[in-house]
């Protein structure tokens, strides 16, 4: 199965751990499945769908890979983007017209997702993209940038390593929803009908068993 090569909290290549590779593994070994991931660039992970290099994928990335012999299974995990900003600030971001003459940093390839909220953003030269997301939460935390789209779990993991690993604290957030998150949007994709059925049946065991949000907890958890 094709997964991204570093995506913090939810996949590490160098442990073939993560919360979305656990998550998966497990659902896929409720039928006695084994899950062996493959790493590639996350812009690569439905090519290597689409040329058979693999069976599954994490995602498809908005592509309808269906013309391609994939069976899309139930959503594994979310990644639900938000504009984060300092507390302190007392910023309200309601609108694309709320991020005029505020800096934003983000991960790469946002500013193509968002136009409606980052192109103004970018044309005014307030906008920078930066995939080491923890950098995002240091930069967030000196004031160097008033705010940071970023995924909820994601910024909440690299805040808790900076107090596990460095005793740094950083100051408190505000969580700004700009868009509305469907669930559909980011699903697994199998060539096999049939493994594509028991994972959604391991997936529902882990959910309703409690499982599913312990292997949340073990990464996100203070």
């Amino acid at each position: 199965m094709a997964f991204g090569e570093k995506i913090p909290p939810f996949c590490f290549p160098q442990t073939n751990s993560g919360i979305e590779l656990e998550i998966i593994g497990e659902a896929l070994s409720y039928r006695g499945h084994v899950l062996k991931p493959e790493y590639f660039p996350f812009a690569r992970v439905p090519i290597a769908f689409k040329n058979r290099l693999v069976d599954a994928a994490m995602t498809d990335l908005g592509e309808d890979l269906g013309p391609f012999g994939a069976h899309y299974g139930d959503p594994a995990v979310f990644y639900d983007n938000v504009l984060i900003t300092l507390k302190e600030r007392k910023l309200q971001l309601k609108t694309p017209a709320d991020l005029k003459g505020l800096t934003v940093i983000s991960f790469q390839g946002a500013a193509n997702r968002y136009p409606k909220w980052l192109d103004g953003v970018k044309k005014d030269g307030n906008y920078y993209e930066q995939n080491d997301q923890a950098i995002q939460v240091m930069t967030l935390d000196k004031g160097r940038y008033d705010v940071v789209l970023s995924d909820r779990s994601i910024f909440k993991y690299f805040t808790l390593q900076l107090k596990k690993n460095n005793g740094v604290v950083v100051k408190p957030v505000d969580e700004h929803r700009f868009v509305e998150l469907n669930p559909m949007d980011y699903r697994p994709v199998f060539r096999s009908k049939l493994v594509r059925d028991d994972f959604n049946v391991g997936l529902k065991h882990l959910r309703d068993s409690g499982r599913y949000q312990a292997i949340y907890d073990k990464y996100l958890k203070e």
